[in-house]
Formats: C-alpha cells, sequence, structure tokens
C-alpha cells in the first residue's frame, strides 16, 4: 500500500533529514505479542514494504517476510516488512526531495531495523540461528546454553566544518567529481571519544590540527547503520597535508567562495547543515540543490 495518506506534517525546523519523526516506539507495549497482534489487524495499520533495503511504493503482492512493528503514528501501527519476492523499489534517498520529514524519518527508520535483521540471522557468540522478538527490535539466539539477546546496532560517525581565521575546510573526496567539495567525516573507533575521533580524522585527510570541537547536532544515517554526529572544530593552523587516499585534495574557503561555488553538500546529509548555518553566520546563504 502507499504510504503518505495519514502522515502527521511537520516542519523540519532543525534543518537535519531523516530527523522529522513524530512516531512513538512503544518499547513499553512492544514485547507484548497480543498487543502486537491486535495492531497487526487493525483496520487502519499501514505496513511499508521493502525489497533489500529499497522502499516498495506501490504492490499489490501480498505483504510475505520479515515484519517489524515501528510504531503508532497519527494514532495508527506502522509496521514494516522485508518482502520475499522482488519487487520493483527505489533508493530511499533518492525520495529525500519528494518527501516530508516525516515521511523521510520513517522510510529511513524501517530501512535500518529490516537491514539489521537480514545481517543478524546468526549468534556472534556461538554460531547459532536467532529469531526476531519485540516486534523487531531485538533477537534471541536460539542456539543450546546460549539464549544471547542482540540489540540493533548503529555504527557513530564524526562530521565536522574545521575553521580558520573566517574561513572553512573542505575537501574533495576520491571518487567526487571535480569541484565537489564537502566537510570532513569518518567512523568512530573503539576506546575514543567522539571528540578525539573528530582530531583524528581531520588530522589523517588533510594533516590539519585541530584544538576546540563543539557539538552541533545529529543525524541518523540507517545507510546502512550509521548515527552521523555533526561538529565544529576549530584548527590550530591553516598548513594542510592531505592523504591521498580519502581526500584528493583540500582547501581553505571564504563564506563567498563557498557560495559563488555552489558548494552546499547533500541535502539530505548534515553535511548541508553544517555548511549552511556556517554561511548564515558569515552574511551568506543560498537555496539548497
Amino acid at each position: 500500500m502507499a504510504y503518505g495518506a495519514r502522515v502527521t506534517r511537520i516542519p523540519e525546523t532543525a534543518g537535519i533529514g531523516y530527523t522529522g519523526s513524530v512516531i512513538d516506539r512503544c518499547a513499553g507495549r512492544r514485547s507484548d505479542p497480543a498487543w502486537l497482534s491486535a495492531m497487526r489487524t487493525h483496520a487502519d495499520t499501514r505496513v511499508l514494504p521493502f525489497w533489500q533495503d529499497q522502499y516498495v511504493p506501490n504492490t499489490d503482492a501480498p505483504l510475505v517476510g520479515e515484519e517489524v512493528f515501528l510504531g503508532i503514528e497519527a494514532g495508527a501501527a506502522v509496521f514494516a516488512v522485508d518482502l520475499q519476492e522482488p519487487a520493483e523499489a527505489v533508493d530511499v534517498r533518492s525520495l529525500f526531495p519528494s518527501l516530508t520529514a516525516t515521511e523521510s524519518a520513517v522510510l529511513a527508520y524501517a530501512k535500518g531495523l529490516l537491514h539489521w535483521h537480514r545481517h543478524q540471522r546468526f549468534c556472534g557468540t556461538c554460531g547459532g540461528g536467532t529469531r526476531s522478538r519485540d516486534g523487531g527490535h531485538l533477537r534471541v539466539c536460539l542456539g543450546e546454553g546460549c539464549g544471547r539477546m542482540l540489540f540493533p546496532r548503529i555504527e557513530p560517525a564524526v562530521i565536522t566544518l574545521v575553521e580558520h581565521e573566517g574561513r572553512c575546510l573542505l575537501g574533495r573526496h576520491r571518487g567526487a567529481a571535480e569541484g565537489v567539495f564537502s566537510t570532513l567525516a569518518g567512523f568512530v573507533e573503539i576506546g575514543e571519544s567522539v571528540e578525539d575521533a573528530v582530531r583524528r580524522e581531520v588530522a589523517e585527510e588533510a594533516g590539519v590540527t585541530v584544538g576546540a570541537v563543539t557539538y552541533q547536532g545529529s543525524q541518523p544515517w540507517p545507510f546502512p547503520s550509521g548515527l552521523m554526529l555533526g561538529f565544529r572544530a576549530e584548527a590550530v593552523s591553516d598548513a594542510i597535508e592531505v592523504d591521498g587516499n580519502e581526500l584528493v585534495e583540500a582547501d581553505w574557503f571564504a563564506a563567498e567562495q563557498v557560495r559563488r561555488g555552489g558548494i552546499t553538500g547533500r541535502a539530505d546529509s548534515i553535511d548541508s547543515y553544517l555548511i549552511e548555518t556556517w554561511l548564515r553566520e558569515h552574511g551568506s546563504i543560498m537555496g539548497r540543490v
């Protein structure tokens, strides 16, 4: 069935993609099988079909496959299902320009949870098979004597706009088209604070030493299982030494250069939020493209 008929539309006040969800995840109820069964059969319940990480906007086929409970939105239960049979599907990110903040947030949530289920069929401790529980927010190992409980995992990453004397540091990543620049990002490593991750990533990719690091906001990034943590950082100096691996070039840009060059970041990424808020503070802003 089509998605969007009963969505509560709210403004995306934070300006960060996939953060507009108003869904109640009902953590205190989803462990009750009888309640879930009643929600699933209710006339107003909606089911969002997916096929291998992509959304199926229209299908008349039976919605058979791995099913998860997302929550209650606008008074109606919302489920998602990973179809067993191939279907015509589209990438959630490609739909972003045509969706409300609420719609994109719920579809991204569904995509990430279903992806986790497909990749957690077996227990990492004993190798036994696992079974879904609590509306799809838990898998339990069926291995003899194990019973380990497995919860959905996310992979935290930092994304940073670095400043120095009124300019910002942007880099062109390997594979990006000529002239396409963005902020720097990378995954947080074990035993590392997010601030230290910012300093390490900027030093590794651009050879820039960073001092103060200030949190700006976060973004769910279930592509497939990330959480993006946005920061501003102050560079100690403007010396650059690009690693040549992830970045092929990097430079310092004044606000007018960013505006004139049309450097916006991708509209659904917190990258664009970091750039746009920085431009506003420097008296220059442009519309997303």
